[in-house]
């Protein structure tokens, strides 16, 4: 357990948000990264198992929730195949539906029989090997902790770092190899669409792939897209951890009227 502030207390089926839940966009508002953790906690604290892989997890936000408003996630079960399961879920905050997600589970089974082609693991230092960042706005001061790689956000050329949480999304709750995943990956976001100017463009998805669970605590991002036209952007990393890939976080984003300075801060 972490000796730093959860994002969220619990108190029955209400989650409530502390002072370090906050984004960056607005101090009183919500991080996404929290929005799209809880989703993800709810969905696989109710629906899964140890014989399912969360696959796919899509989340659409679409109200900014305040950090002053309690929280309740409903889940519905729309499909408990022998081998799909597909879940909805709604994130409420203050009686208000702020984002929804979908979450298609997948039933553990065999590869089949013969190769198939896969692009090559990245070839990059263990984050036991790369010093801590000195400058806490790396980690928004204490969010989370990061190991630069090469590039940081809006450089223009490679981006690649290495995430770790050091706090608990919810309290008395040990975070599961899902939910670390969920948790960062809106960082896929400012860290694939933050330019050279600042940060001119909001999120308004995640969409998580996975094809294994993380099986250890630092996540790595790897910028491999980025396109815009007209005030709508797209963004993609690649996510690894210390034994290879995992999957992809990809993002649907809207261009803001005041970008974010010094993206490569944050």
């Amino acid at each position: 357990m972490t000796t730093d502030m959860p994002f969220f207390t619990r108190e029955g089926d209400t989650f409530h948000p502390t002072e370090v839940a906050n984004g960056p966009w607005d101090p009183k508002s919500l991080h996404g990264r929290v929005i799209v953790g809880l989703l993800g906690f709810a969905i696989e604290e109710r629906h899964s198992g140890p014989e399912f892989v969360p696959a796919r997890l899509t989340v659409d936000m679409f109200r900014l929730p305040t950090i002053d408003k309690p929280i309740e996630v409903t889940t519905r079960l729309v499909r408990d195949g022998l081998r799909i399961r597909v879940v909805e879920a709604e994130f409420v905050s203050g009686g208000v539906s702020m984002a929804r997600a979908s979450c298609q589970l997948l039933r553990k089974t065999q590869n089949p029989d013969g190769n198939v082609w896969s692009p090559p693991n990245w070839e990059v230092p263990k984050p036991a090997d790369i010093a801590k960042p000195t400058d806490p706005r790396l980690g928004m001061n204490g969010k989370w902790t990061t190991r630069p790689i090469v590039g940081h956000m809006g450089s223009l050329g490679p981006r690649r770092l290495w995430m770790s949480e050091v706090r608990e999304l919810v309290a008395g709750v040990a975070m599961t190899p899902f939910v670390h995943v969920a948790v960062g990956a809106d960082f896929a976001s400012p860290f694939a669409n933050a330019g050279d100017k600042g940060l001119g463009y909001i999120n308004s998805d995640v969409t998580i792939y996975l094809h294994r669970l993380p099986v250890t605590k630092w996540i790595g991002f790897d910028v491999v897209n980025h396109q815009a036209t007209e005030g709508v952007a797209i963004g993609e990393c690649w996510l690894y951890d210390e034994a290879g890939p995992i999957g992809t976080a990809t993002v649907a984003a809207l261009a803001q009227r005041k970008p974010m300075a010094n993206p490569s801060k944050r």
